[in-house]
């Protein structure tokens, strides 16, 4: 019987599809014009970790270089199990897109003052870790509290409807 009452914690689940991380903010600073699902090569430690569900991608931007499309300023934490063979935190990380992509994004990047923000982290239905990439313009603070204003009366029109009906 003592086999029997063995402690029933419950350690959090592994992700195996789904979402990682998500800029919120970058739809509030930025007027999303395209988006483009991307793949990234990552270290063993990193998938580790991200399966944890621990990633930053708010402070994060992609840069096309070379003929090349970077992710820089990514944060995904060290593996706790990983000692001496961890990655870096924060190291520049390389996206998978096919040239003629990279050339699209280079252009808008170089002619309008456009950024390339990562919107989404997650795993796909087979088990890769996709990012979704957003080509936005860069929001006036106007653009900002009118967006504001928008969310705000959305909200109060729900709030009316529900206490209405």
């Amino acid at each position: 019987m003592a086999a029997s009452k063995k402690s029933k914690i419950k350690a959090k689940p592994k992700i195996a599809t789904g979402l990682i991380a998500q800029n919120r903010r970058a739809r509030f600073d930025y007027e999303i014009l395209e988006t483009i699902e991307a793949g990234i090569v990552l270290t063993g430690t990193e998938v580790r970790s991200l399966r944890n569900g621990k990633a930053q991608i708010t402070e994060s931007y992609a840069s096309p270089e070379n003929d090349e499309l970077w992710l820089i300023n990514a944060y995904i934490p060290e593996y706790t199990q990983a000692n001496q063979f961890n990655h870096l935190e924060r190291r520049k990380r390389k996206l998978l897109v096919s040239r003629k992509q990279i050339a699209n994004l280079q252009g808008a990047v170089q002619r309008a003052g456009n950024t390339i923000v990562p919107l989404r982290l997650y795993f796909n239905d087979r088990g890769l870790v996709k990012v979704l990439l957003g080509l936005g313009k860069g929001k006036r603070n106007v653009d900002k509290r009118e967006t504001q204003k928008k969310r705000d009366w959305q909200r109060e029109k729900s709030r009316i409807m529900k206490s209405h009906y």
